[in-house]
């Protein structure tokens, strides 16, 4: 028996069921009630004048707690905002008028405050700008008093403080041109020094970079969550007086298209990269903004395409229904609540810019975004492509979309930013891992990663910085390839060769590891992609894997301090694998004739940004120190989906891709390696 909540929720005794996973979506109408399923469960946490919203958890972040309610009511203005420009209108729209009016109020009980140098109060500008350039009943809704009040701390307090060298730099611009767009005082000084700044950021081909010369960081940050997705609503919004300026953002978003289109598979997932995932569905507000702009689409891309994406994208959320809290707020996480994998500045209320997906709703209900008939991009565009910018080898075999990655690094400080920016895979089945704590590999859960300790196994280096390069392989074939050269230890030096995964081994992909440990001996660790480590009969781990059922892994998983079980272990090139019927099979051999051995590394729970229980086939070594050796590692995946039987899991395990021609020359001239 269920029972039915107050805010709409229905609790069943296996898990909960919220408003969000109950539409339909077919057309416009069905996304703008997909929205207020989103904004009715935030009613019961406003303050008393509306000014704030404090969603449920009592989580601190790098901030006060008042610019923390401040992002709990103005991050979802990014939909209503949205709503209303479309013509659509919301039952509690009043809310936010009354917010603004208390929250700009110097003189009142919940005034926000003034922002200081380098304040979050600046981020949420942004989605009150654009609300007021966009929604014209949120300015009529103030007398003349409070509109000057919204001119002084929305223009006056911004223009005067300095900003992060980021895309912050747009927040900035939003919040004048919603003053402009109303007849209020702004700077357009200001507005044009940070757009010619802001240009400075731009590396080519449609991409900008999320800061200055000397960081690589081509995240989400670059596409839908700031820089491009804000581009393009400018070049809507002030076209008509800039023109050559917007036509340069409608260029790159051109040419940028063509690029972001293989970050999403057929069945609506994004490749979780980088650091903010937890935005989650903001991931594809690019592709809406494309329409809001009125951007003429690059061929072969079509409208239909588009639509598919996007609507596609919204669907696989709705499937992932541990997101939410028990009232039914969006919870700080990607598919479940994780603290794991938040960033400092991460709120109750931050979940709250994945509203930006939201903007398909300003788009007319005649463009061809909402008359065109959902099509898959994937019968079209390229199933490998690299993309030199953010320094990416994208996929599309094997049933995932996956990008190989060299040379990203966040500029800052930022939990598991190895797992984020640093791993060699990531893939819209699997998702990344992160570290829940930083003693043993269990910990570590270096999915896609290769961890060198040396000291015994307790702590673990993993590739952060490097020096990289995008290439071809050296065989006439065009094959791309990545190279990077990186250093765990000051004294031991790696180059890493990434190569995707091809037509007659659509399931596997090479990476290959040149060690010298000039100055200490280290133990190697080299992680396959993590997977759901739960029977599908009563959510135990996976045991020995039973061709019968077709489930399990090889060799056997044992628990997390049991590690002198003999049937735990196997041979390299026997490789170590696993399977489960909820998500397919992943696993890893070793291609070279060395010592490395194969095992299943059981990653402590909540590591992984989709499954809460996961393990990870690993190999695992060790370089005596002033040896030099090759790793080849041969990583396999191939995620349940749509057409593919249980019994189709390990089809292609048996049949491991050679090494390379070119690359058994390499380590034979090398005269280290054993091929």
């Amino acid at each position: 028996m269920t029972e039915p909540l107050k805010n709409g929720l229905v609790l069943g005794y296996s898990s909960p069921r919220h408003p969000f996973s109950e539409v339909p979506l077919t057309d416009r109408s069905s996304v703008q009630q997909l929205l207020c399923t989103l904004l009715d469960p935030l009613e019961p946490f406003f303050s008393p004048l509306k000014a704030r919203v404090r969603c449920p958890g009592a989580t601190a972040v790098r901030f006060d707690q008042t610019a923390s309610e401040v992002e709990g009511i103005c991050r979802p203005l990014w939909g209503l905002a949205c709503l209303l420009a479309g013509g659509g209108s919301y039952r509690g729209t009043q809310w936010w008028i009354d917010g603004i009016r208390a929250g700009t109020d110097p003189e009142g009980s919940e005034f926000w405050g003034y922002p200081r140098d380098n304040d979050q109060r600046m981020v949420e500008m942004c989605p009150l700008g654009f609300a007021l350039a966009v929604a014209p009943g949120i300015w009529e809704g103030l007398n003349e008093r409070e509109r000057g009040n919204v001119e002084r701390w929305l223009g006056n307090s911004i223009n005067e403080k300095n900003m992060p060298n980021t895309n912050w730099l747009w927040f900035r611009v939003f919040a004048n041109l919603g003053l402009k767009k109303n007849g209020a005082k702004f700077s357009q000084d200001r507005l044009d020094a940070d757009i010619k700044h802001l240009d400075t950021f731009y590396r080519g081909d449609g991409w900008s970079n999320d800061g200055p010369e000397g960081i690589h960081q081509m995240d989400y940050y670059s596409s839908s969550f700031a820089i491009h997705f804000l581009q393009l609503l400018y070049a809507k919004l002030a076209g008509g007086d800039e023109p050559e300026r917007a036509a340069e953002f409608k260029k790159r978003a051109q040419m940028a298209a063509l690029d972001l289109v293989h970050y999403y598979d057929e069945d609506g997932r994004a490749i979780p990269f980088g650091r903010s995932v937890g935005y989650r569905f903001a991931m594809v507000s690019f592709w809406g903004a494309l329409a809001y702009a009125d951007i003429d689409l690059p061929a072969p891309l079509t409208w239909g395409m588009v639509k598919g994406i996007v609507m596609r994208h919204l669907r696989w959320w709705q499937t992932q229904h541990d997101m939410w809290s028990p009232s039914g707020t969006l919870t700080i996480g990607y598919s479940y609540p994780n603290m794991y994998m938040a960033e400092n500045y991460n709120s109750p209320g931050s979940p709250y810019w994945a509203c930006l997906a939201f903007i398909c709703l300003a788009v007319p209900e005649t463009h061809p975004f909402w008359t065109s008939k959902e099509e898959n991009h994937w019968d079209v565009v390229p199933k490998i492509k690299a993309l030199k910018h953010p320094g990416h080898i994208m996929s599309n075999l094997g049933g995932h979309c996956m990008l190989l990655s060299s040379g990203q690094a966040c500029s800052y400080p930022m939990k598991g930013t190895h797992a984020k920016y640093g791993a060699f895979a990531y893939s819209s089945a699997y998702g990344y891992s992160v570290p829940p704590g930083l003693f043993t590999l269990e910990q570590y859960a270096l999915a896609s990663q290769l961890g060198l300790s040396d000291d015994g196994g307790e702590y673990w280096k993993t590739r952060r910085l490097s020096d990289s390069r995008l290439t071809a392989t050296p065989d006439g074939t065009s094959t791309p390839l990545l190279v990077s050269l990186w250093s765990p230890f000051v004294d031991v030096h790696i180059k890493t060769y990434l190569i995707p995964p091809s037509e007659s081994h659509p399931n596997w992909h090479l990476r290959a590891h040149r060690i010298h440990a000039a100055g200490r001996k280290v133990q190697t660790a080299d992680g396959s992609f993590a997977i759901c480590n739960e029977r599908a009969a009563d959510g135990r781990y996976l045991d020995p894997y039973d061709p019968a059922i077709c489930e399990g892994t090889s060799p056997k998983l044992i628990g997390n301090y049991d590690l002198a079980t003999p049937e735990a272990w196997a041979a390299g090139r026997e490789g170590a694998f696993a399977v489960s019927l909820k998500a397919g099979a992943v696993g890893i051999k070793a291609l070279e004739d060395g010592e490395r051995t194969a095992m299943l590394v059981n990653a402590d729970p909540n590591s992984n940004l989709i499954e809460s229980r996961t393990t990870i086939p690993t190999l695992q070594g060790t370089v005596e120190k002033g040896q030099t050796v090759w790793y080849v590692s041969a990583i396999y995946a191939k995620p349940s989906g749509k057409g593919v039987r249980k019994e189709e899991y390990l089809s292609g395990w048996d049949e491991p891709p050679e090494v390379p021609g070119w690359l058994r020359e390499e380590i034979a001239r090398d005269g280290k390696g054993s091929e």
